[in-house]
């Protein structure tokens, strides 16, 4: 029997934020898989190392979480007044499918820097020295992100000082805007209500916000499911059954927010919404070692991807944190100590975030004009990945 050789396709393995993934030119994949479709899941499925049974990606370049399990394509954009467009795949581990219905907001910050060296950005925009802006097309959820990359001698800087926690080493700032992040247009709410009651049969009535700013997101109040605010991975992901409790939860809130028509459909949309828990400030040890003080802290979020307590914070959701914190009465407001702000810092399992937003209210509802944070990227490897020839058969 005759067994297709590998091919080999041009891409880079980059950390953005507190993420990393596998990023390509559109250009660079096989014609087959330069649209959306089958080809194309197939071939970044195969990248990847999934599905994977054993939940290691042995045989793939994933790292077997949902911060490692990424993807991005970026082509030069055919939006007026933008320099690229930024696609992003959230590979599941252990299921053959890619979610493409959300953002990832970490690797954003990787985004521009890999346009910059792959030749995506026109060399007028490149200052020799400084900063270089590059205004990002996000395809899956139609917003447009402002990446303040800065340049050395006509290059990415990658080194720096700036420290992120849950990121082991310094490197260099790279601040992001999030420009109207809400979907829609402009309902940040889609229940219109800060705080909703949300019904789980066999679980309980619990009180939330759902939010649609970065990446739709549930928050809850820690307390009202058992919990603190200050826990580690081990903590939730050791526990099947708080896991199961988290992702039956998710699913109401998700049909409750309109992203899908029933529950059973949650498992097919893993990346979106994100499930959050909130409680005031409250000091504990970061996974890390490292003391996280409550007078140093506005409150403490705990966030749940694909299914596992994130080590961090997601980018995005850290953007719906943002814009829940400046709209008084939201559950994230609350827990931050009420009150208009513009900025919160809060407490997350690796450390702290700080996120800035402004919230207006028109004509009665709440609108946010941008969100704002800082992270690094960095490129850890370039050149070729290989799969089997066969994949695109």
């Amino acid at each position: 029997m005759a067994f297709a050789p590998q091919i080999k396709i041009a891409a880079t393995y980059m950390r953005g934020g507190t993420s990393k993934g596998v990023f390509f030119r559109l250009q660079d994949l096989p014609l087959a898989a330069q649209q959306p479709g089958k080809a194309r899941d197939a071939l970044l499925l195969r990248v990847i190392g999934s599905p994977d049974p054993y939940g290691k990606h042995i045989d793939g370049m994933g790292g077997a979480t949902s911060s490692t399990s990424k993807t991005v394509i970026v082509a030069r954009s055919s939006q007026r007044d933008h320099d690229i467009d930024y696609l992003f795949g959230q590979v599941s581990i252990d299921q053959p499918f890619i979610d493409w219905s959300g953002n990832c907001g970490n690797l954003s910050a990787a985004v521009g820097p890999f346009a910059i060296a792959a030749g995506l950005i026109d060399k007028e925009k490149i200052p020799q020295n400084g900063i270089c802006t590059v205004t990002i097309w996000q395809a899956n959820i139609q917003k447009t992100i402002i990446a303040h990359v800065p340049i050395t001698n006509g290059q990415v800087q990658e080194t720096g000082d700036f420290e992120l926690d849950g990121v082991t080493f310094p490197a260099a700032e790279i601040q992001l805007e999030f420009m109207e992040p809400a979907e829609g247009e402009g309902a940040l709410f889609p229940t219109g209500n800060v705080v909703d009651e949300l019904e789980v049969p066999e679980i309980g009535r619990f009180k939330a916000t759902l939010i649609n700013s970065g990446i739709p997101t549930i928050f809850l109040n820690a307390a009202d499911i058992g919990y603190q605010g200050t826990e580690l991975q081990p903590d939730i992901n050791n526990d099947e059954k708080a896991l199961a409790r988290f992702e039956t939860i998710r699913a109401y809130g998700a049909v409750k927010m309109g992203l899908i028509h029933n529950i059973a459909e949650a498992a097919n949309r893993q990346h979106t919404p994100k499930i959050a828990f909130v409680s005031p400030p409250k000091s504990y040890l970061s996974s890390s070692g490292k003391e996280i003080k409550a007078s140093e802290i506005d409150l403490n979020v705990r966030a749940l991807s694909m299914g596992k307590l994130h080590h961090a914070m997601m980018g995005t959701a850290a953007v719906a944190i943002g814009t829940a914190a400046a709209i008084p009465g939201t559950l994230v407001n609350l827990a931050a100590g009420g009150g208009q702000r513009e900025v919160v810092k809060f407490g997350h399992p690796s450390g702290t975030l700080r996120v800035g937003a402004k919230a207006t209210e028109k004509n009665g509802q709440w609108v946010v004009e941008k969100a704002i944070m800082s992270r690094s990227a960095r490129v850890l490897m370039e050149g070729f990945v290989r799969v089997p020839g066969d994949i695109l058969a």
